[in-house]
């Protein structure tokens, strides 16, 4: 009878082992996917992390970029006063009468003035007439057969262009030899 009876503790033994054995299996199985969902969730945390650092560099660089060139509309502006103090004083003063040549005097002392201001803060002229054609700071309005001049080389400057700083605010609009 004793027999019997370990037999029968060895098969509720082996059935519980079977039933222990089949819940570490199914816990594993669980721990799995729970391990597989923990690193999706790190991998979308990463990303999420990289692409907030990325828009907090874009933000701050577009802020950085907004400071740098904070008066550029005033100074597009600004250039078209310029251009007509230039056009001015570029007048003919050999037959003015001289209340005429007073006033274009103060045209000029304003010009320069003006013109010293801007490069103060940076307002720099293209310099292009007799240089090669640079589209990155030159438009080309106009062509010509010069003589004696290389081909692509500005003949004649229509407009001034101008740099604020490193960039360009205006492109100097330009006749180019052919």
């Amino acid at each position: 009878m004793e027999e019997k009876e370990n037999i029968v503790e060895n098969l509720e033994e082996v059935k519980e082992d079977k039933k222990v054995k089949k819940e570490k299996k199914k816990n594993n199985k669980e721990i799995e996917k729970l391990q597989e969902e923990k690193n999706i969730l790190n991998d979308k945390l990463l990303r999420v992390s990289a692409e907030m650092q990325n828009m907090k560099r874009r933000y701050e660089d577009e802020i950085t970029r907004i400071y740098r060139y904070e008066g550029e509309f005033f100074i597009k502006k600004t250039l078209g006063v310029l251009d007509n103090f230039e056009r001015a004083i570029n007048m003919d003063n050999d037959n003015l009468e001289d209340e005429v040549s007073k006033f274009l005097n103060g045209f000029k002392l304003i010009y320069n003035e003006l013109k010293k201001n801007l490069e103060e803060i940076e307002v720099v002229e293209i310099n292009c007439l007799n240089e090669p054609f640079n589209p990155e700071t030159m438009e080309a309005v106009m062509t010509e057969v010069a003589e004696g001049k290389d081909s692509g080389i500005v003949t004649e400057v229509m407009l001034k262009g101008y740099k604020y700083k490193d960039k360009v605010i205006r492109p100097a609009m330009v006749k180019v030899n052919e």
